[in-house]
């Protein structure tokens, strides 16, 4: 194989990844943060003071701690606690 051909291959297979990672990005649903709806220990990311990271949530339906939810849908789930918030609540 040339080094043309070689880098011809090179290209359209990049180009190939490239297209099929653009359409499982389309294909993905949309989601927003939703804060005050995630049970102790199951909040997506950090959920303010003294936590780090997913999964380290204090308390059901922490305020300051949020899931990904599908689009729209955030304030109308409703928890023990109210409903939820696309904002932290205090």
């Amino acid at each position: 194989m040339t080094v043309a051909r070689a880098a011809a291959a090179f290209a359209m297979a990049l180009a190939t990844t490239a297209a099929a990672s653009s359409l499982h990005a389309a294909d993905a649903p949309k989601t927003e943060k939703c804060y005050g709806v995630a049970k102790a220990g199951k909040n997506d990311c950090k959920a303010g003071t003294g936590t780090s990271c997913a999964g380290t949530s204090m308390a059901n339906y922490q305020g300051d701690a949020w899931k990904l939810v599908k689009a729209g849908t955030c304030t109308s789930i409703q928890t023990p606690k109210g409903f939820g918030s696309l904002s932290p609540k205090g």
